[in-house]
């Protein structure tokens, strides 16, 4: 037997010294899984709270998209309405045009048929 010379007390030292080393290692282990563990929960969280704020950011840009789409949607309707408000004067400045003329024509022949009648009354003048 190779430990022969060791005392059968010494050798249930031995072991009960080899069992208390073997269990603080594990106990040691144990205590550094768990704070490794810990950080991992941590770096968890941390990542969870990153990625609740890129959702929000997400959702105020997406709000902010929205708004944008409406103002510009508003902006096109009201530039529509005052196309449609210049093609209404420009129609109504042809047609006021259109009547000018007419009432031009008509005074023009009113002074046509005022000096005929004046020179017919007047024979002295030809």
């Amino acid at each position: 037997m190779p430990n022969d010379h060791i005392k059968p007390g010494q050798q249930d030292r031995g072991l009960t010294e080899q069992h208390r080393s073997t269990a603080e290692s594990a106990r040691n282990e144990a205590e550094q899984f768990r704070r490794l563990a810990e950080e991992a929960r941590e770096v968890r969280d941390q990542h969870r709270e990153a990625l609740e704020t890129v959702r929000q950011e997400r959702e105020r840009l997406r709000e902010a998209g929205e708004s944008a789409r409406r103002a510009a949607e508003d902006a096109r309707l009201a530039g529509e309405a005052a196309r449609h408000a210049a093609m209404d004067a420009v129609h109504a400045t042809a047609e006021t045009l259109r009547a000018t003329l007419e009432h031009m024509k008509v005074v023009e022949e009113m002074r046509r048929t005022l000096r005929d009648i004046r020179d017919q009354s007047n024979p002295v003048s030809n």
